[in-house]
């Protein structure tokens, strides 16, 4: 009797996984790709929540074409600082639809830029025009992020996050012929060494 129950208790067993076995696994191969982009805004995010814990306060150095003027950024004014380029949030969630990644390893600057650009359907309530991710291929940290937004006034803002030591926010404004200039640079560091 015991050896009968064992001996069925085997077969359930063994037919049981068999049937697992034989399972087809289906994958679409006409399946879009799904993209992962680098989530540039939490990692801005991270780099304040850095300088917050170090507790360093970052010289803001502001420039026109006609003045320049430094200040001492108060921690508690950082994510203000950069309000402007931490919307919309840039993720593999909120973007994907609207912009396409491209990578190369760019031998000349040492790293490997990542590219995002839009694709033709972005709506105009997106301002954000463009940005590049460049990732130090030995360390495999991010070395750089460029960003380029137009904001509401129709200028152009670009900044420039040089991780662990400063950022540049350059905006550029156009005059009534369409001709471009730069209006303002404003530089915050925060890395002394």
């Amino acid at each position: 009797m015991k050896f009968t129950i064992v001996f069925m208790l085997l077969v359930l067993a063994l037919t049981s996984c068999r049937s697992r076995q034989d399972a087809a696994i289906t994958i679409d191969e006409n399946a879009p790709a799904t993209q992962s982009f680098f989530p540039v805004t939490n990692y801005i995010y991270g780099q304040i929540e850095e300088i917050k814990q170090a507790g360093i306060n970052p010289i803001k150095i502001d420039s026109t074409q006609k003045n320049t003027d430094s200040t001492w950024l108060k921690v508690e004014e950082l994510s203000s600082a950069f309000d402007a380029f931490l919307t919309p949030v840039i993720d593999s969630i909120n973007l994907t639809k609207f912009f396409t990644e491209s990578s190369f390893d760019d031998k000349t600057i040492g790293a490997y830029t990542f590219t995002y650009t839009p694709l033709p359907n972005l709506p105009d309530s997106i301002s954000l025009q463009r940005w590049d991710v460049y990732v130090n291929p030995v360390t495999n940290t991010v070395k750089r992020i460029f960003m380029v937004k137009k904001d509401t006034d129709n200028r152009e803002l670009q900044l420039t996050w040089q991780s662990d030591q400063w950022c540049k926010i350059v905006t550029i404004t156009a005059n009534k012929d369409g001709q471009e200039s730069v209006s303002s640079v404003q530089t915050i560091k925060w890395n002394f060494d």
